[in-house]
């Protein structure tokens, strides 16, 4: 397994107490050439998990298990890309959802070595937690992973830390989202945070992978998009949503998983 999989942007709404208390938008941006599969039952060894596969690796950039708890993994700047050396760090997602809440899978992740893995950012929910996980890697000399609970309110994280304005994706996108209709899952209205998703304005000093949607002509860019609501455990069991596109947002439909 290498070390290349990751998401390179997810946006988590948290609203405790509401009907759908998690919210959380995701571009995936790699390179196109890379082959993968749309989520779904991909482990036999898993069979309570559905997430998108990457074929060369065998991981996932996220994953969501039948007790709702979902998790994605993304790389950290300047990071793409295997080292052969090391674990890979789609196997991550996976083993986050082996676990029936999140504070239990960030309990077990937590104590993972920093030095086994190129750095990484991860983000865990359900319905009542989330956290933004930050392995700064050996790279950094760090002694252990960083676990930072998901306040009430818009979080967004990509190759940078939380909410970091440094990011040029995050300080063109973030107000936007903050100001951004609302998605209703119960109506199936997620019109405003799809426009975003599949926005490609940017800074042209910071080049095009400061676009939520990523295009260039290097070969990598976005490849699809997700779009996911949990239902409050007074709902349970209702189903959550997890609609995917499987191509650059603005050109793919979204489409339930699983259907």
């Amino acid at each position: 397994m290498d070390g290349r999989v990751g998401m390179c942007t997810v946006v988590v709404l948290r609203r405790p107490g509401h009907d759908w208390p998690l919210l959380l938008a995701a571009n995936r941006d790699e390179m196109a050439d890379r082959p993968w599969k749309p989520p779904g039952r991909h482990w036999p060894d898993r069979a309570d998990v559905a997430g998108g596969l990457d074929v060369l690796a065998g991981g996932t950039w996220m994953a969501m298990n039948d007790d709702q708890v979902v998790a994605c993994v993304l790389n950290r700047l300047n990071t793409l890309g295997p080292d052969p050396r090391l674990r890979s760090r789609g196997e991550l997602p996976l083993e986050a959802v082996d676990h029936a809440e999140a504070r239990d899978a960030v309990d077990a992740l937590a104590d993972l070595d920093p030095a086994a893995y190129r750095p990484f950012n991860m983000v865990i929910a359900d319905a009542r937690h989330a956290y933004w996980l930050c392995s700064r890697g050996a790279e950094e000399g760090a002694a252990a992973v960083e676990v930072h609970p998901l306040p009430a309110g818009l979080s967004m994280v990509t190759a940078y830390d939380r909410n970091d304005s440094a990011s040029p994706r995050m300080h063109m996108y973030l107000p936007l989202f903050e100001a951004a209709e609302v998605p209703d899952p119960d109506a199936g209205d997620w019109s405003a945070w799809e426009a975003l998703l599949a926005a490609r304005a940017h800074d042209p000093e910071a080049g095009p992978g400061g676009a939520m949607t990523v295009v260039t002509d290097t070969g990598f860019g976005t490849v699809s998009g997700s779009l996911v609501a949990l239902p409050s455990l007074a709902r349970w069991p209702e189903p959550p949503v997890w609609l995917f596109a499987a191509g650059r947002p603005g050109e793919a439909p979204y489409r339930p998983v699983g259907a």
